[in-house]
């Protein structure tokens, strides 16, 4: 008797997918919150937003990509994220409206979009449920789509628990 070690999953010819593994190495994100440039915290006051604008060091958010919001109900008119996303074009990588979690879908969407489907033509797929990364439901109906016209067959899950998603016929 063998005391070697098998990996059956590996032997099995199922392709494990886990999106966290594809998330790009060199994207940093980061936030910006104007409810920390609201007067009393209900309103802007262009004035006094303007100046704090000119003289904040924007350096900080060089080289990331930025989810810009404003987590209080308060009256922010439009033209107000319009002028930070001028001063963050200026340093960031890349500036959206919404939260972190809403960047992180969008980059991974766009990571969907690069996957090459050839890699996975009649492959059988388990898309790893348990990821480093908050993925949204949104993301995995993207890959869902991306998959099922060149796979075999889709699982979500863990090798040792999956759900069968799709089997083509």
């Amino acid at each position: 008797m063998s005391d070697e070690i098998v990996n059956r999953v590996e032997q099995s010819g199922l392709i494990q997918l886990d999106l966290s593994k594809h998330w790009p190495s060199d994207v940093i994100v980061a936030e910006y919150d104007l409810a920390n440039d609201l007067w009393e915290g209900i309103a802007l006051k262009e004035k006094v937003f303007r100046t704090k604008l000119k003289e904040t060091d924007w350096k900080s958010y060089s080289n990331k990509h930025v989810a810009l919001f404003c987590s209080v109900d308060a009256i922010v008119p439009t033209w107000a994220y319009m002028l930070v996303t001028k001063y963050l074009n200026e340093c960031a990588d890349r500036v959206i409206f919404g939260r972190t979690k809403d960047l992180n879908n969008l980059i991974m969407k766009e990571v969907i979009e690069q996957l090459d489907p050839s890699v996975y033509e009649n492959g059988r797929i388990i898309v790893k449920g348990c990821a480093n990364l908050e993925i949204d439901e949104s993301v995995y109906v993207e890959l869902m789509n991306k998959l099922q016209p060149v796979a075999r067959s889709i699982m979500f899950g863990e090798p040792c628990s999956t759900v069968p998603l799709y089997k083509k016929r």
